[in-house]
């Protein structure tokens, strides 16, 4: 299989390298036809076949030979995982419905049928290729649910996503059920198999995650002005991020913390020199903060949604990218000026001492400065230095590889995959610092990335090779990018019918400059909300196979942690043998990533890995 899948990709990368676009799709992962298990069907011209998760079907691909009984899903306690069941018919299907029965196990255990969810696998269509691995034609990406009955076309497969959530308290073992397909003058019913392991996922991740949301756009979209409209929808937009295990930069938007510049009264100021007080009871320079409102939203994303990071911010830091900084100004002073200094070292002070009372210091960072160049490093390193000096518990994070003149100011290094220097981080790990990294419009092939056009493995890669490189968190600068407009300037963009991410930086108006099929979306407005809605859209999120990949990835790390934490907690009361055959679970084999540019395409290796560890954790906990 892994010499197949790799003929199949050194073919792309040859065709697209040369510009032979049709030799390219004949070759890309989208065709590959090597996976799959048909099932059996009552009706000669219905087709029914299953395929792991992992796998991008093709509407247009043939019907396995290889023979199957049933969808075969595993997952632990407190874990979402899905498979894929594909209708392929002979003639059309109208009025095509499917739903899931409960699920028995042993001694009558039952996993209720509100357990499975059966969402409809929607195709975009490719017009610009990310790379060379990709191809023009239609790539399955979002996941909308069944609202009502649809048609599926002769000839064509239909993928359907089938997600099981198993519950805490489940009992482990073998579950059992079915899935009722029905259509005119067609019914059929599939096994569905499903292994529960014997121990259940935390619902806050080991491995962190920081990724951009945009409000604004989503409000855009459903066509929301009344506030109550815009929170029922922001929550449920909340709750989707929140079942994927994603944190958001910010995860209450509209709950700002609120403070006031204000004199110090003639009784305060006892801890400062004469000078100093007298200036701070003379101007407005002291930050008197109004907590309730963003601490009572934060208590609820850190209880209910369970963020393992958020941002925050601090004025007077200035700020900028690649293409420029502003300088730092702080009320009506600048940097150098003492009222600067005063107000500035005022306030982290005090947002870090809060932190540290609710216990939320260790989960807050500072973003400031996206992606500097090398002529504005000594510029962010000394902002970091001064952010250090006055509230050294706030983590400062820069999206920037690990480059010498930075050091001393970041503690979270956060740089994109393909610049990343393990000897590097390495060091500064050592130096008590913390290391993330980043993906976005680039790396592209051959590196694993985030686009719709790329293997289906690519995501749920990136985040094994975050355990393989001892990276612990992911960040990513957008999930809304639905439209931009330099690129669509008259109407926003459709992003079920245009699935390009543009350049969204000030060049050209209309111009369209591609930054890759995806980028910047992992998460879908509703159907009716796909080119703005005309009308407030009160839905929730499509859901988004790519979003799904990466949830599968973080769930990986999770058992990976949980296995490292068990054999600290009981590796030394195994035998010998046993205990280094559980150790080296913890290393990822190089048939699913031997480095970043060398991964496995096929999602087999990492589901075969992923039940050896399953299998060591159910044996650890047992003991």
């Amino acid at each position: 299989m892994r010499q197949a899948v790799a003929l199949v990709f050194a073919a792309c990368l040859l065709a697209g390298n040369l510009g032979w676009a049709g030799a390219a799709e004949a070759a890309c992962i989208l065709y590959d036809d090597s996976y799959g298990e048909r099932l059996p069907s009552p009706d000669s011209d219905v087709a029914l076949w299953w395929a792991s998760s992992g796998w991008k079907v093709s509407q247009t691909r043939r019907v396995p030979s290889r023979k199957g009984r049933a969808i075969q899903i595993s997952a632990a306690r407190n874990e979402a995982e899905a498979a894929q069941l594909v209708v392929r018919p002979t003639r059309p299907l109208n009025e095509f419905t499917a739903k899931a029965s409960s699920l028995t196990g042993p001694h009558g255990a039952v996993l209720p049928a509100e357990t499975i969810e059966i969402l409809r696998v929607r195709y975009v269509y490719v017009e610009f290729q990310t790379d060379a691995w990709g191809a023009r034609d239609l790539w399955p990406d979002p996941l909308p649910p069944f609202t009502e009955p649809i048609s599926l076309e002769a000839g064509k497969n239909q993928p359907l996503w089938v997600r099981v959530s198993i519950p805490r308290g489940a009992v482990p073992g073998v579950y059992s059920g079915t899935i009722t397909l029905e259509a005119d003058g067609f019914s059929a019913q599939v096994p569905l198999r499903v292994q529960v392991y014997a121990f259940e996922l935390p619902d806050r991740m080991t491995c962190t995650t920081a990724f951009g949301f945009n409000a604004g756009t989503v409000y855009q979209y459903h066509a929301l002005q009344d506030p109550e409209d815009r929170e029922v929808v922001l929550n449920k937009y909340l709750e989707y991020f929140a079942r994927n295990h994603i944190s958001l930069y910010d995860p209450v938007p509209g709950h700002g913390i609120q403070v006031e510049w204000v004199k110090l009264g003639e009784d305060e100021g006892a801890e400062f020199d004469p000078a100093t007080r007298a200036l701070l009871q003379e101007k407005d320079l002291t930050p008197r903060f109004a907590w309730s409102d963003w601490d009572a939203a934060m208590e609820s994303a850190i209880r209910d949604r369970h963020i393992t990071t958020f941002q925050i911010g601090i004025p007077g830091l200035g700020g900028g990218t690649y293409m420029g900084h502003r300088e730092p100004t702080l009320l009506d002073y600048k940097l150098g000026d003492p009222e600067f200094e005063l107000a500035f070292n005022a306030y982290a002070k005090a947002v870090e001492a809060h932190l540290r009372d609710k216990g939320w210091l260790d989960m807050s960072y500072v973003y400031f400065f996206d992606e500097p160049n090398p002529r504005q490093y000594e510029f962010v390193r000394d902002q970091y230095v001064r952010l250090k000096n006055a509230a050294p518990g706030i983590g400062r994070m820069i999206t920037e590889e690990i480059a010498p003149a930075l050091i001393g100011g970041p503690n979270i290094w956060c740089p994109m995959t393909w610049t990343y220097n393990h000897d590097d981080a390495e060091e500064r790990r050592a130096a008590g610092e913390t290391i993330w990294w980043y993906i976005c419009t680039h790396p592209k092939r051959p590196f694993a990335g985030v686009f719709i056009d790329h293997p289906g493995t690519d995501l749920r890669i990136w985040v094994w090779q975050t355990w393989q490189y001892d990276v612990t968190g992911l960040l990513f600068w957008s999930t809304t990018l639905w439209t931009t407009s330099l690129a669509y300037p008259d109407h926003p963009q459709n992003p079920y019918e245009d699935p390009m991410g543009w350049n969204s930086s000030p060049y050209v108006k209309g111009a369209r400059e591609p930054w890759g099929n995806g980028d910047g979306r992992f998460v879908y407005p509703p159907e009716a909300a796909g080119g703005v809605a005309s009308e407030p859209v009160l839905d929730g999120p499509v859901a988004c196979y790519r979003m799904e990949m990466l949830r599968d990835g973080i769930e990986d790390y999770e058992y990976l942690a949980m296995l490292e934490r068990l054999l600290d907690e009981k590796g030394d009361a195994l035998p010998a043998r046993t205990k280094r055959r559980f150790q080296s679970l913890l290393t990822v084999p190089e048939e699913i990533s031997k480095n970043l540019m060398t991964y496995t395409k096929d999602p087999a290796p990492i589901e075969r890995h992923r039940d050896k560890v399953a299998k060591a954790i159910e044996a650890l906990s047992a003991r």
